[in-house]
């Protein structure tokens, strides 16, 4: 996959932090011109040894406000992109096509009053960015976050989670964010243990945020592993929640370009 230098920009890696051996924060230069809607991917590319380009879809984390660009990326065994996306550190070039896209936005749901995001491993990405535009806190009375990993250690971003409330811009709606980490292969204080799709079954995920997922007031974004996402779409479908579309609005909302 080619992109040509106009749909790109080049820019520079600021920071890059590892969080396990196979996850990793990546932070770049964001050039003057581009412009993303908060939850929106863009792609990326690097530098093969032999010269050659590669390209992956990574959603954006930073807030569209933020100075700079933000990625959260695992490490895929072999992987041809991120073998070598892994492998750069600050002041190494990445490349950042132009556009961005994607509909895990806001503007997919036209009303509603409670923002379920159920995200998996690096399917995080676009909650934070959205937690960090104001427009979510104006348009929801109750914003539940989900994020489940397979260990604690796993779990990325906990800091900005806690502080996003500490925002002078969001002291006044700090209330309404629920936040709930789940642990999938071992006990962690403070956390679930389970599976998305098994806690929702089981009625634990609502009991722990303390409102229900239902059609009229709920609507949901659902980003991370596939399967997860299919597995989590066919259990909203039995409770009469559809996936939102141009033409017809509905009560979810997925990203699948992972």
């Amino acid at each position: 996959m080619t992109a040509s230098a106009e749909k790109f920009t080049r820019q520079t890696l600021i920071d890059v932090q590892s969080l396990t051996p196979s996850l990793f924060t990546l932070r770049t230069t964001r050039d003057p011109g581009f412009r993303f809607v908060a939850g929106q991917f863009v792609r990326l590319g690097v530098s093969k040894p032999d010269g050659s380009l590669v390209w992956r879809a990574y959603s954006v984390v930073s807030s569209p406000f933020d100075e700079f660009l933000e990625f959260f990326s695992i490490v895929v065994p072999g992987g041809e992109f991120t073998s070598e996306l892994s492998r750069l550190r600050a002041g190494d070039e990445l490349l950042v096509e132009r556009q961005a896209t994607g509909f895990l936005t806001l503007d997919r749901f036209v009303d509603g009053r409670d923002l379920w995001l159920l995200g998996t491993g690096t399917g995080i990405a676009p909650f934070l960015s959205i937690l960090q535009d104001f427009e979510v806190w104006e348009k929801f009375e109750r914003i539940i976050l989900v994020y489940s990993a397979r260990e604690a250690r796993e779990l990325a971003y906990q800091t900005l989670i806690q502080q996003l409330g500490e925002r002078e811009y969001l002291k006044e709606y700090a209330h309404k964010l629920t936040y709930l980490p789940i642990v999938t292969r071992e006990q962690h204080p403070g956390a679930l243990n389970g599976r998305i799709t098994t806690l929702i079954k089981n009625g634990e995920l609502e009991r722990a945020a303390g409102v229900a997922l239902t059609p009229e007031h709920s609507r949901v974004m659902i980003c991370g592993n596939p399967q997860m996402i299919d597995d989590t779409r066919q259990l909203l479908k039995q409770r009469d929640m559809q996936l939102s579309l141009t033409r017809r609005p509905g009560q979810v909302a997925v990203e699948n370009y992972w």
